[in-house]
């Protein structure tokens, strides 16, 4: 593992399926770390729409948080006044982190969190289906369902980066 750079320091991240395979890549901006967090600033530089989250705009403002040693990450989405419109949450392997970029397992397990604290577990089905496709081991399937069950009490209790 390479040491992260300072602040403001340009990062790519790469989301890969569990074959290995590519299935998206952006860049995003370093902004602090703190022990095994690291929190990146990012932008969409295309539009999306997304299935569960609508259209996102060009120069949608995101603040992602990683830890090197959870099975998970959290977008949190801002609106054009700074503040937190929502929290989008991947259930994956942990990070791996080299030169300038952080490249994660997708492990498909989402949770889409509202400003009001409500939220919604997403996916199920394709994680069930990419277990069987990929072959995901039981210790993989069995971590990736603790880490949900850890993003929900955070959520529920209202604790970093939800609060």
């Amino acid at each position: 593992m390479t040491a992260l750079k300072t602040s403001g320091t340009t990062f790519t991240i790469r989301v890969l399926r569990y074959d290995g395979t590519e299935h998206r890549h952006w860049k995003a901006k370093l902004a602090r770390r703190e022990g095994s967090l690291i929190v990146l600033d990012a932008e969409f530089d295309v539009e999306v729409q997304h299935l569960h989250l609508g259209h996102i705009p060009l120069g949608a403002r995101t603040v992602e948080y990683y830890w090197q040693d959870r099975w998970y990450n959290v977008f949190e989405f801002l609106d054009d006044a700074g503040k937190t419109r929502l929290w989008y949450c991947n259930v994956n392997l942990p990070p791996v982190i080299e030169d300038s970029s952080i490249t994660y397992v997708d492990l498909d397990l989402d949770i889409i969190v509202r400003a009001d604290f409500s939220y919604q577990i997403l996916d199920e089905d394709e994680f069930e289906h990419h277990a069987r496709v990929f072959g995901y081991p039981k210790d993989v399937q069995e971590s990736a369902q603790e880490a949900l069950t850890e993003l929900i009490s955070l959520i529920e209790r209202r604790q970093f980066p939800f609060n």
